[in-house]
């Protein structure tokens, strides 16, 4: 038998043993894979993954690609997409079984896009599993400062750790890119910024062809990664306006009700304020001449900071007519919005409330036209009342 030093020796051998043997398969299937783009930053992730994938297909390289956005998804070499399941819940490692299936495809690229938050973990997600021949980094804002904070400043630190090692990084940031290119330059990779004038070539034809909401910096971005791989730019939007959107994508779903106009918009996936206030904009001057707007937000009790951050900052942007607060932990953005100012009066509560009855407090406040914005978090309520929406739209039925 086997005494208690032999035995733990035993096991720690069949550990060690095990780790190589996965480690070995690990950089077997990543060399069987020549294009591997890592795609990280604070919003557009799961769009630009997309975007990026779609090109790539257009063009005959076989891709896959995997989002973790809204849904996680991972999407085959002929665009088809399933779920990604997770019998235990998100972890790191999933990004290794991602490349194990994209080498048994015989994928020529993969196109991923980075699911860790904590900054080591970003690191370890770059350096250890992917090996990016292509970095990048869509932007970096003020979200998820309880693990990447305190500052927005520190989001970009944590960005950069998915800096690859002598490969080339891609960004559409303009405030950090001294922090990106030190990263770049520590990893021996050629840094490649997208400025205003890539952005603002995209012509608003180009843009409308998309069948969802799609912002100039995503593709612009996509576009420069695209044209270092080979692929001219008339094949690379091709692609891109073939690309199915992610969930989580700005998408307009309008509804006619006895009479009455509603315009809803999901926003719920720009989970932070500077983003979100752009979308917010952007469907304010789409739809101008509405009777009333009602900003719908999804608060998460497990989210308390993002709730305060919201409830401080919207009182700001240009105003509803009404805030609706759904989901749970309102209480959150309520104090932070009215202590910055908001008439309690324009706040309304609809906490754990269903969306026949969130619907039902909308057609009372809606007058004759109204634009209806999904903000906050998509998780939840927040994907589920889209899916209301969009069941309902006159686009659906249209088509």
């Amino acid at each position: 038998m086997l005494i208690g030093s032999e035995y733990l020796l035993l096991i720690t051998v069949i550990v060690i043993l095990f780790g190589l043997q996965w480690a070995y398969r690990l950089r077997r299937d990543l060399l069987r894979i020549p294009i591997r783009i890592h795609v990280n930053g604070t919003r557009g992730k799961s769009s630009v993954t997309r975007l990026i994938a779609g090109a790539l297909r257009e063009k005959g390289i076989m891709t896959c690609a995997k989002t973790t956005g809204t849904l996680p998804r991972m999407i085959l070499p002929d665009g088809s997409e399933y779920p990604v399941f997770r019998p235990s819940g998100a972890r790191l490692g999933e990004q290794a079984r991602i490349v194990s299936i994209a080498a048994s495809y015989h994928a020529q690229a993969l196109v991923i896009e980075c699911m860790a938050l904590q900054p080591h973990l970003q690191w370890l997600s770059e350096s250890k599993l992917l090996k990016a021949t292509h970095g990048v980094i869509t932007n970096a804002r003020a979200d998820h400062l309880d693990v990447m904070g305190p500052e927005e400043e520190d989001v970009a630190l944590a960005l950069a750790g998915t800096t690859p090692i002598k490969a080339k990084m891609f960004t559409a940031d303009s405030r950090y890119v001294p922090i990106f290119r030190h990263a770049a330059n520590d990893r021996k990779t050629q840094f490649i910024r997208v400025g205003d004038e890539e952005i603002n070539a995209l012509t608003g034809e180009e843009m409308a062809k998309f069948l969802y909401v799609e912002h100039k910096e995503n593709v612009a971005l996509a576009l420069r990664v695209c044209l270092d791989l080979g692929i001219d730019r008339e094949t690379a939007l091709k692609g891109m306006w073939r690309t199915a959107p992610d969930p989580g994508a700005l998408t307009i779903h309008p509804i006619r009700f006895f009479g009455r106009s509603i315009i809803f918009a999901n926003g719920f996936a720009a989970n932070d304020p500077e983003s979100t206030e752009r979308l917010w904009n952007l469907a304010i001057d789409r739809f101008p001449d509405v009777e009333r707007r009602i900003a719908i937000f999804n608060c998460r009790s497990d989210r308390p900071l993002r709730s305060e951050q919201f409830g401080e900052v919207c009182v700001q942007w240009q105003p509803a007519d009404y805030y609706l607060l759904i989901g749970s932990g309102t209480y959150f953005f309520a104090r932070s919005a009215i202590s910055k100012g908001m008439e309690p009066k324009r706040l309304l509560f609809a906490e754990h409330q269903s969306d026949n009855d969130v619907f039902e407090t909308i057609i009372e406040l809606s007058g004759k036209s109204c634009l209806v914005m999904g903000m906050g978090n998509i998780k939840g309520q927040g994907l589920s009342l889209v899916r209301f929406f969009r069941n309902r739209s006159i686009l659906r039925e249209a088509s």
